[in-house]
């Protein structure tokens, strides 16, 4: 089954979203958060630098509260 890009960005914003909230994030404040960082970091060459980012991580916790 072919989904639109558009569903497709759809259930990534969702999920980003539900799982901020099940980490007891303010979702608005982590997706700001990945907006502002995640364009200055080279993840596609090296994906473990992602980790840092993720919700359940000390720094995000601190700041997305």
């Amino acid at each position: 089954m072919r989904y639109s890009k558009g569903a497709e960005a759809s259930s990534i914003a969702y999920s980003l979203i539900e799982t901020a909230k099940e980490n007891g994030l303010n979702a608005y404040k982590y997706l700001s958060y990945l907006f502002e960082e995640l364009p200055n970091i080279p993840f596609k060459e090296e994906p473990e630098l992602l980790q840092v980012h993720l919700p359940w991580s000390p720094t995000v916790q601190q700041q997305c509260k």
